[in-house]
């Protein structure tokens, strides 16, 4: 169920994130995002880290990449971590089996630290980091603006 993501999964992932884009504080993006947008970022991640999707019967119904924590080379052991589920998939632990996939390919990468972003408030996000062993390290206030509202952001750390 759980296989690397391709240039062709654009589409669907595309679906399954400008849900979030469009109608939630999850992310920070206001506008959809292009196909070939999401094609250009599946092949940023694919040249050196992950990014996994969950795959039933060629149906995509979640996604979890890693990409830099940060653009200086001294960070280079480090990245952050994004999991996406398909509006009317959430709760049924794909989230999870997504995220821990990608944990076990990361240790084997030779990364040191995962960071986990995470726009409050967001229960079901903050029990899955903390689920998987990610703590709470900071908490930034009024950090993004969507929606006519101001966002906070917290950050859970896993070493690995």
């Amino acid at each position: 169920m759980i296989r690397s993501a391709t240039a062709e999964d654009a589409a669907r992932i595309c679906e399954i994130y400008n849900h979030y884009v469009l109608y939630s504080t999850i992310t920070f993006e206001e506008q959809a995002v292009s196909i070939d947008e999401m094609r250009h970022r599946i092949a940023d991640a694919l040249s050196g880290l992950l990014w996994l999707v969950w795959d039933v019967d060629r149906e995509i119904q979640g996604f979890a990449y890693a990409s830099k924590w940060k653009g200086r080379c001294a960070y280079r052991y480090s990245v952050e971590s994004t999991v996406y589920v398909a509006e009317g998939e959430t709760s049924r632990g794909i989230g999870s089996e997504l995220y821990e996939a990608l944990i076990k390919e990361l240790r084997q990468q030779n990364v040191h630290v995962v960071m986990g972003g995470i726009a409050l408030p967001n229960e079901a996000s903050i029990a899955l980091h903390e689920k998987l062993g990610f703590e709470k390290v900071a908490h930034f206030r009024e950090v993004g603006w969507k929606f006519g509202s101001w966002i906070d952001v917290g950050y859970w750390q896993l070493f690995l």
